[in-house]
Order: structure tokens, then C-alpha cells, then sequence
């Protein structure tokens, strides 16, 4: 087996006095594409959040191919090749599509070029001077995976990435994934459908009380699936 180029150990974070993580552990290889399961509140988004420095009280440990960065600024972080994708998208609304595509520095080369975004998101490319509150909510996921695509980040951590959406687009962003996997890249997933993520995973990792209580390999998700259920609540 590879090297994990994610390693997470006894990763603990706060928000204020809540302690929201309590030792959260779990590997990333490289090439993968890996979700974080669990119900609402569970830690899921925080995990993320906590990985990109995002969350400034954090303990533990998190390597990158090897690297420690739990005592780096979240920028720094950003430079050693990792993109975060927000559950809110994070979308500018008073620039353009063009505008806010461009906008994110380019931290490593083989970054996605404007051309092949649009490939991947042709709406994009129609919609091109439109403003970010005149996008939809599909258009606007579609903006906010395409803006982190152009940075050259390799480790693509995306949060709730089809909350919301249209069954259509939900099989769009699943197709962009299943692309982005055969491009080499790295993607950690939190996400709260559970049918989507078995459409696009290698592995899913549950989260509970914010810890990580199971793994489950996605060709044994049909066979866990009563476990599963039980885990989320559904």
C-alpha cells in the first residue's frame, strides 16, 4: 500500500470553549477519493476546517506527504497544495464568474487552465459575465470546485459539495469527481448522502461525538449497510 499523503492523528479542536474534535484519525492515499460520514454535528465539517488551519485552536497532528502542519497559518497550508471547498461556497457576490474563477492565487503548477474547467462545467462558461448572485445554486458549486481546480492544489477537500442540488447536477458533480480521480487527484468528501458518496468513493471513514468510530470499504458498503444505517440515523 502507498504512503498516506494525508495522515491525520488525535486531532482535537475547538471553537471557543466547545471541544469539537476529540482525536480524530484517519489516512488519505494518494489518488483516493475518501469521505467523512456521519450525521449532523458529528465533526465532519470541522475535520476539514481543522486540516486547513481554518479552526485556530487544533492539537494533534496533521502530515501532508510526510510534513507536519498543525502549527502552520492556514495560507501556508493552502501553498503546500491543499484547496478547500466550503459548504457555502464562498461565491463573490459582486464579481462575475470570470472574476471570481480567477481569483485564487496559483500556489503549484499543473493547476487546471480556464479551458478545462469549462470543459468540466460548460454552464460556467455560458454564464461567464453574470454576476454570483445571479448564478443557482448548481452553477455556484460548479464556480467554487472550478476556482480551487486553477491553484494547482493536488488534495481537494470538498464540503457538501451536492447539498441541495438537482439530481442532474448531483450526477454532474459526481461525473467531475470520477474525472478528477483519473487525473491524479486527491480528494477528502463530507457528505451527508451516503448513496452519492458510494457512487464516487474508495473508502468511507464515520464520524460520531467527533471521533472516528468506523472505515468501511466502499465494496463492503452494501454489506454494512445496516451498520450504516444505525450510524446515521437513517
Amino acid at each position: 500500500m502507498p504512503e498516506p499523503l494525508l495522515a491525520v492523528r488525535d486531532l482535537h479542536a475547538w471553537y471557543g470553549e466547545s471541544h469539537i474534535l476529540h482525536g480524530v484519525a484517519f489516512d488519505v492515499r494518494p489518488g483516493e477519493v475518501v469521505t467523512l460520514l456521519g450525521r449532523n454535528g458529528a465533526g465532519k465539517s470541522t475535520t476539514l476546517k481543522a486540516i486547513m488551519g481554518i479552526v485556530r485552536r487544533r492539537t494533534g497532528s496533521v502530515r501532508l506527504a510526510g510534513d507536519e502542519l498543525i502549527a502552520l497559518p492556514s495560507n501556508v497550508i493552502a501553498r503546500r497544495g491543499i484547496a478547500f471547498c466550503p459548504e457555502e461556497r464562498g461565491i463573490f457576490a459582486s464579481l462575475n464568474v470570470e472574476e471570481n474563477l480567477v481569483l485564487p492565487p496559483v500556489v503549484k503548477p499543473g493547476g487546471l487552465g480556464v479551458g478545462a474547467i469549462f470543459e468540466l462545467f460548460p454552464n460556467l462558461k455560458e454564464r461567464l459575465r453574470s454576476q454570483g448572485t445571479k448564478l443557482s445554486g448548481g452553477e455556484q458549486q460548479m464556480l467554487a470546485i472550478g476556482r480551487i481546480l486553477r491553484t494547482g492544489a493536488r488534495l481537494l477537500l470538498l464540503d457538501e459539495p451536492t447539498e441541495g442540488l438537482a439530481p442532474v447536477i448531483v450526477q454532474q458533480i459526481g461525473r467531475t469527481i470520477e474525472r478528477l480521480k483519473g487525473d491524479g487527484f486527491t480528494i477528502l468528501l463530507v457528505e451527508q448522502n451516503f448513496h452519492f458518496a458510494a457512487t464516487v468513493a474508495d473508502r468511507h471513514y464515520v464520524v460520531e461525538h467527533g471521533r472516528v468510530v468506523d472505515m468501511i470499504p466502499n465494496a463492503a458498503l452494501a454489506a454494512s449497510m445496516d451498520r450504516l444505517h444505525e450510524y446515521l440515523g437513517v
